[in-house]
């Protein structure tokens, strides 16, 4: 019999699985599966692939519904009958609050105390609990593991994380809490295996994609980081608006007749990218448009940044290397460029042909500080934890 490790990642439009088996050396993926095209109308797609990306399965979901595809994976997944056991399963679920710096055993209980996190993390939270949920009806003999996005911040000093904000408030839990830290612990442990010389030192590590954020990084420690409260502050994402004056808030309560509703559906749905562009929340399709919104949607993303890569480097006391990662930071080189041109003044120069092929360094030889391109894998960062609790 193998051991094996299940991987499930759910979000707001897709559902991503990753199978690992237990070596005597660590973890070897089997297989990685993707239902996408979830949360709205028609329907879903499933595919799933082994471990040198030969398609096992491809096929049309009969509707979007995040339920029945979590169902055909499960289904697909015990149709591999051959003796193998699952260890644990281990999901991703956002919050994790101001305490749990670990994963954690899923129970009913835990499963009802996350649920109450929810408006920290609305386009995200039920649809990490809904998996587990859906697991413990229907297999409650099996291991299920959470492992937070938060957890990884949890390491940063008292004053990085309070508001100026009444004490009371932040006694409550009012806090910056700091997300995308799975995706922080896999470029971390891959800086400690292959550049033990920048782990050690301050890192600055950006995770670009439809959600985006920064870590400041001190010996592979949290010690900055760019989002807050919730997942809505610091940088533009691809439809929620990064950091934002709280006087705008109450202009459009005030002015727009706005309710709390509609406004947290504009922040989190409808800007961004998406927003200042009219076109698109996909990076892709702005860098092809030869419209002028769709460029100012570019240069805005891209300012904003630098300006940040800049305030968290002053958070963590300097600047040894810029890693980008996620899916613009890792194939946008126009993106790399437009960001990198505007930390010149610190020393950062690119390579111009190493970045339009998206090389591991893409930083120039004479550049004082190095940048590369690393691939996150949040799914084998969430297997490593859920084994060692498991």
């Amino acid at each position: 019999m193998r051991d094996l490790v299940l991987v499930v990642n759910a979000g707001s439009s897709s559902i991503k699985l990753a199978l690992y088996r237990v070596e005597r050396r660590g973890l070897s993926l089997e297989a990685r599966g993707l239902a996408e095209g979830l949360g709205g109308k028609g329907q879903g797609r499933i595919r799933i692939t082994d471990g040198h990306d030969a398609t096992l399965l491809d096929e049309a979901l009969p509707s979007a519904e995040h339920a029945p595809a979590m169902d055909r994976l499960l289904q697909w997944l015990d149709s591999q009958d051959d003796g193998s056991g699952l260890v644990a399963v281990g999901h991703r679920v956002v919050h994790g609050g101001p305490e749990r710096r670990e994963p954690v055993v899923l129970s009913p209980a835990v499963l009802n105390e996350l649920a109450l996190l929810e408006p920290l993390a609305p386009l995200h939270q039920m649809h990490n609990l809904a998996p587990p949920a859906r697991l413990t009806e229907a297999r409650p003999e099996l291991l299920q593991i959470a492992c937070f996005d938060t957890a990884f911040h949890r390491t940063q000093p008292a004053v990085a994380q309070q508001f100026a904000l009444p004490r009371r408030y932040t006694s409550q839990g009012v806090l910056r809490y700091g997300f995308h830290g799975l995706s922080y612990q896999s470029i971390a442990a891959w800086l400690r295996r292959h550049r033990p010389d920048l782990h050690a030192g301050h890192v600055v590590v950006a995770h670009l994609g439809n959600g985006a954020s920064l870590c400041g990084m001190r010996a592979g420690r949290s010690l900055a980081t760019s989002m807050g409260f919730t997942a809505l502050d610091g940088l533009p994402m691809g439809t929620r608006c990064g950091s934002l004056d709280p006087g705008v808030v109450l202009y459009l309560m005030d002015h727009e007749g706005m309710g709390p509703r509609e406004i947290e559906d504009l922040l989190y749905r409808r800007s961004g990218l998406l927003g200042v562009s009219g076109i698109s929340q996909d990076m892709r399709e702005l860098l092809q448009s030869g419209e002028k919104p769709a460029a100012e949607a570019v240069e805005l993303y891209c300012y904003r940044a630098a300006r940040e890569i800049a305030s968290v480097a002053t958070g963590i006391g300097g600047l040894d290397a810029v890693v980008f990662t996620a899916g613009i930071g890792e194939n946008a080189a126009a993106v790399r460029e437009q960001i990198c041109r505007h930390l010149a003044w610190l020393g950062v120069r690119l390579d111009r042909t190493a970045n339009a092929e998206n090389a591991q360094t893409v930083s120039s030889a004479d550049s004082r500080v190095p940048v590369l391109v690393v691939a996150t894998d949040e799914e084998a960062e969430i297997a490593r934890q859920t084994l060692a609790l498991a």
